[in-house]
């Protein structure tokens, strides 16, 4: 679930919020990056277009990266396939698509 798709949750049920759900929904509104439908998009966009790990598209939609050196980071090490550099230019094409235009 991304931070967006938290927010949207929490300020549903911002009246009966505890102290550290409180928080939490301050971190989330300080965080999110895109609104919750559009996050839920996203993922799924990166997920079927890129064939990635639906944890790793979150993290994508999550810190929104700006260029191809900071999604680089994201396939760095480990068990992960490595992408090549037109598709990373390919996954920050999609993620500008759904970037909101303040961000930039």
């Amino acid at each position: 679930m991304t931070i967006s798709e938290t927010r949207e949750i929490l300020k549903g049920l911002e009246s009966e919020l505890d102290q550290f759900q409180r928080r939490t929904l301050d971190y989330a509104d300080k965080f999110s990056k895109i609104d919750a439908e559009k996050a839920a998009e996203l993922v799924e966009e990166l997920v079927s277009k890129f064939s990635l790990e639906r944890e790793r598209a979150v993290q994508l939609v999550n810190c929104m990266p700006e260029t191809v050196e900071e999604i680089r980071v994201f396939f760095v090490g480990g068990k992960w396939r490595l992408m090549t550099p037109s598709q990373l230019e390919e996954i920050l094409q999609t993620l500008n698509k759904y970037r909101n235009p303040t961000s930039r």
